[in-house]
């Protein structure tokens, strides 16, 4: 009787064992596979959790005023007026002594007042003063127009007539969705189809299309002014292609001034508003954290203001900007 040999064969990580079987019989092969224990190697997972974030504080029920707001040096538009988490109001100053305030019509409205004298103070929608619901959200405050009693303007709110509207006058018509548009009335403005709210009108259109007036080095055309000087405090109203309000004055203005500082800011139509130093001045309001009484905050370094800042009674009509 024969015996095999064991042979060990190692490939590739097996071990194969073959026995030769006895009694002459037809050797059968028989394989182990024996599998090698993949290596284990303990493992530590770590989960970092990252600090959440601290939740911002709520936007306050109130516009806010910014630090742009205060100051007189020269400077291009910065944000004067925050409300609800987005910057709603801008101001600039140049060299020559104009202010401007530009106003989104998305965030903010106007409001025409009237006066206790322009155009009296019983049965209209806004009085001779800013109070009630209004100074809660009151960002910015101006000028009106002419008095009334001149003759070059209209007065309309709410379906009362202050003074007769007249057609082709430069007009600032607000719409009863709280938008406001420039344009000479009854060939422009009002929008077809569209409510109005009020209507001021104040001699004709200063820019229309881009252009200036072709009488603006005419200081006369537009306006008395007082000791005859063709340069008093002036102030206007336009709005640019993309709907923005822009307010500008200055204590010592030509016409031909005040339009080049409106189509600086890229406004298409305007309207001059009222001159002379008594009657030119804008202001933008603190909120003093909602407690006590505003703030008012003067657009012109050096205007002479009006008594009352236009939270007491005023004797001129006037318009309000107001967070919507």
């Amino acid at each position: 009787m024969s015996r095999a040999g064991v042979g060990t064969v190692l490939s590739a990580g097996a071990a194969t064992l073959a026995l030769a079987a006895c009694g002459g019989s037809t050797p059968r092969a028989t394989t182990v596979v024996v599998k090698r224990a993949p290596a284990t190697a303990a493992s530590t997972t770590s989960t970092v959790t990252a600090p959440k974030p601290a939740p911002k504080p709520p936007a306050p029920p109130y516009p806010q005023l910014l630090g742009g707001a205060v100051g007189s040096r020269p400077t291009g538009f910065v944000p004067a007026v925050r409300w609800q988490g987005r910057t709603a109001a801008w101001i600039a100053r140049s060299l020559s002594g104009v202010s401007l305030m530009s106003f989104d019509q998305r965030l903010l409205e106007l409001h025409l007042h009237s006066g206790t004298v322009d155009a009296g103070t019983l049965g209209w929608r806004y009085g001779p003063s800013v109070g009630g619901a209004e100074l809660g959200h009151l960002a910015a405050a101006f000028n009106g127009g002419f008095k009334l009693s001149v003759g070059v303007g209209g007065f309309e709110s709410y379906g009362r007539i202050g003074a007769p509207l007249h057609d082709g006058l430069g007009s600032v018509v607000t719409y009863t969705d709280g938008t406001t548009d420039i344009g000479s009335w009854h060939q422009g403005v009002p929008a077809p189809g569209r409510r109005v709210a009020s209507v001021r009108q104040n001699q004709p259109l200063l820019i229309d299309h881009g252009t200036a007036a072709s009488s603006v080095g005419c200081d006369s055309c537009w306006g008395a002014t007082l000791g005859g000087v063709a340069a008093p405090a002036r102030s206007a109203l336009g709005v640019t292609a993309d709907g923005r309000l822009i307010w500008a004055g200055g204590e010592q203005l030509t016409v031909s001034q005040l339009a080049g500082a409106l189509l600086g800011a890229h406004v298409v139509r305007a309207v001059e508003l009222d001159i002379n130093p008594e009657w030119v001045a804008g202001y933008l309001y603190g909120h003093r954290g909602g407690k006590g009484p505003l703030a008012p905050v003067p657009a012109l370094a050096a205007q002479h203001g009006i008594p009352g800042e236009f939270l007491a009674p005023w004797s001129r009509d006037f318009f309000t900007i107001v967070a919507r």
